[in-house]
C-alpha cells in the first residue's frame, strides 16, 4: 500500500491570512491617525508658543524705541535669517524672532550710536553682539552680566579701551575687536579659557599683548594683522592650540627661534613685515601647511621650507606702480584698500587649500605671487 497523502483546503488557510493581513493594516491606519493627530496637537500648541512669544518681544521692541532705527538696531534668533531669507517677513519692523533657535542675536550700527541704549541691560539672554560703524569708544561695564554671549563682533568702531570686565565672559569663544583705536589689551582677556577666535587687526597703536593671554590655551585664530609689533608676543607662543596666525602688516624683523612652539599651527601669515630670513626652527611645525611672506627683502629660508611638497609656501610682492597714486589718496580709502588687499589675500590662500601645488603667475593688480 502507497504512502497516504493528505489533502487540505488551501482556501482556509488563504482566509486566515488574508483576515490577519486586514488586521494589520487596520492597525497601521490607526497608528498613522493617532501620530497624525499627534503631530497637530504639538504643532499647535508650537505656534500659540510661539505668537506668544512675539507678543512679549514686541512689547520690548516698542521700550526700545525700535520702529524708529528698524535699520541700525536687530534683535532676532539666528536661524531667523534663513527663515527670511526664504521670502518671509518678520511679524512687526525691527523685530526677526524665531522660537526654534536660543540663539539671541543683537546688532547695532550707525555713525549716530555713541552708547548701547539702555534697555538692553535686561537682555542677558543674547548669544552675539554685532556692533559695527558706531561711534561707541567704550563697553559698558554691565557687559559682565551677559554671561550666554558666545559672540562679541565689534569690528569698526571708535572703542579705545576694552575694559578689565572683558575677563567674566568665561562662555566667549569669538571676539573681534579689528578696526578700533585699542592701544593695549587687558591681561583680564586671558580669563575667558573658552576662546577660539581673537582678532585684533588694524588697531594701529596696538604693540604688545599681555603674558596672561598665555591662558587662551582653546585658541586656535589669532589675528594681530596691521598693528605695531616688532616681535611676537610671548604669550602667543604658548597659546599651544593655535593653528591660523596672521601678524602680516607689523614691524617684524625676525622670528623667534623657538616658534616651533606652535605645535599645531597649520597657517602662517607673515607678508609685509621687514624679515630677511626664516629660522630652521620652522621646519620642526609638522602640521605647518601654509606659509605666506614677503619676497622683497627675503634673502635666506630653509630649503625643507620652500621645497617641502606638503607646504604651501606663497612668496609675494609688492606692486610698487601704485606708489605715487596710492600717496595722493585719502587716508580712508587707503584704508579700504589694505582691507580689501587683506580679504583678497585670505581668499586666494582659502582658494590653495585644495590644490596640489601653488600656482605661480604674474599679475598688476596688487601682488604677484611665486613658488
Amino acid at each position: 500500500m502507497g504512502p497516504a497523502i493528505v489533502v487540505y483546503d488551501l482556501s482556509i488557510v488563504k482566509g486566515i491570512w488574508e483576515g490577519r493581513i486586514r488586521k494589520h493594516k487596520k492597525r497601521q491606519r490607526k497608528e498613522r491617525e493617532r501620530q497624525e493627530k499627534s503631530a497637530l496637537a504639538k504643532l499647535n500648541q508650537e505656534w500659540s508658543q510661539r505668537l506668544e512669544h512675539r507678543k512679549r518681544l514686541r512689547e520690548k521692541s516698542n521700550q526700545l524705541n525700535l520702529e524708529n532705527v528698524a535699520t541700525d538696531f536687530k534683535l532676532y534668533h539666528s536661524s531667523e535669517k534663513n527663515l527670511l531669507s526664504e521670502g518671509r517677513t518678520s511679524l512687526y519692523s525691527g523685530i526677526e524672532i524665531n522660537i526654534d533657535e536660543k540663539t539671541f542675536i543683537f546688532e547695532l550700527n550707525g555713525e549716530q550710536w555713541k552708547e548701547l541704549p539702555d534697555s538692553i541691560k535686561e537682555m542677558t539672554y543674547l548669544r552675539e553682539w554685532h556692533i559695527s560703524r558706531t561711534s561707541i569708544q567704550e563697553l559698558p561695564k554691565y557687559i559682565e552680566l551677559f554671561q550666554d554671549l558666545r559672540v562679541l563682533q565689534l569690528s569698526r568702531n571708535g572703542i579705545k579701551e576694552l575694559l578689565a570686565e572683558i575677563g567674566k565672559l568665561r562662555n566667549l569663544k569669538e571676539l573681534n575687536l579689528s578696526y578700533n583705536k585699542l592701544s593695549s589689551i587687558p591681561p583680564e582677556l586671558g580669563d575667558c579659557e573658552n576662546l577660539e577666535k581673537l582678532e585684533l587687526t588694524e588697531n594701529l597703536d596696538l604693540w604688545e599683548l599681555p603674558f596672561e593671554l598665555s591662558n587662551l590655551k582653546q585658541l586656535l585664530y589669532l589675528d594681530i594683522s596691521a598693528n605695531k609689533f616688532s616681535s611676537i608676543p610671548i604669550c602667543v607662543l604658548r597659546m599651544s592650540s593655535l593653528q591660523w596666525l596672521d601678524v602680516s602688516n607689523n614691524d617684524l624683523k625676525e622670528l623667534p627661534q623657538d616658534i616651533d612652539r606652535l605645535e599645531e599651527v597649520e597657517s602662517l601669515f607673515l607678508q609685509k613685515n621687514p624679515m630677511t630670513y626664516l629660522p630652521q626652527a620652522l621646519c620642526n611645525l609638522t602640521k605647518l601647511s601654509m606659509i605666506v611672506i614677503s619676497g622683497e627683502r627675503m634673502v635666506k629660508m630653509p630649503t625643507a621650507i620652500c621645497s617641502s611638497p606638503s607646504i604651501k609656501f606663497i612668496k609675494l610682492f609688492d606692486n610698487h606702480l601704485e606708489d605715487e597714486k596710492e600717496q595722493t589718496e585719502s587716508m580712508k580709502d587707503h584704508d579700504s584698500e589694505k582691507e580689501l588687499e587683506k580679504e583678497f589675500i585670505q581668499a586666494y590662500v582659502e582658494s590653495l587649500r585644495d590644490r596640489e601645488t601653488v600656482p605661480c603667475y604674474t599679475t598688476k593688480v596688487s601682488l604677484s605671487c611665486q613658488l
